[in-house]
């Protein structure tokens, strides 16, 4: 089973980049993201397969010693092979580190196969579109909607999250960062 962990925004946040999703859904572009029932989020992790409880456990540690973060999202990017459309954070070093440490955290977990989610490698991005199983066009009209429709954002990340990457996601378990 494969797992990922994620980085979750702010209620307000979520809604103003849900809102997005939700207008290239409207527009009759694609539907996909929608169809993964997963709401808006930064992955900093992917894992072949994890240990549940220890992982919870590891989370809890983990968010415990670390506090909310300043999301700024400030570009629209795209990965042109598969089709995805995302907002791109603004990075700062220390959300670079938090990620890292992240990673020191999870060790014992098999991230072989997931190098674009690893410390030194690390792509973030804010999935707003899937449209690779998308009409030919999907792709282009979509990111051309999301070119006129985004703003600039700035929210917090306020908490992180185990999720087990199937179809539809499924969210394990998620704790709130320390204020």
């Amino acid at each position: 089973m494969q797992y990922a962990i994620e980085l979750f925004y702010d209620k307000e946040t979520e809604k103003q980049i849900y809102d997005l999703v939700q207008k290239i859904a409207d527009a009759g572009l694609s539907t996909k993201f929608l169809d993964f029932n997963t709401r808006p989020h930064l992955t900093l992790a992917c894992f072949n397969d994890v240990d549940e409880l220890k992982c919870k456990e590891l989370l809890n540690i983990f968010a415990s010693a670390h506090q909310t973060l300043p999301a700024y999202i400030g570009s629209v990017g795209m990965f042109t092979d598969t089709k995805v459309i995302f907002l791109s954070p603004i990075m700062t070093k220390s959300m670079y580190q938090f990620q890292s440490e992240l990673h020191e955290c999870m060790i014992d977990f098999d991230t072989t196969g997931w190098e674009w989610y690893c410390p030194e490698r690390w792509v973030p991005h804010c999935t707003v579109a899937l449209t690779g199983e998308d009409a030919d066009d999907a792709f282009y009209k979509a990111s051309e909607l999301i070119l006129h429709e985004f703003k600039k954002l700035s929210g917090k990340y306020t908490s992180i999250g185990l999720v087990k990457v199937t179809f539809p996601v499924e969210e394990i378990y998620t704790v709130n960062l320390s204020e």
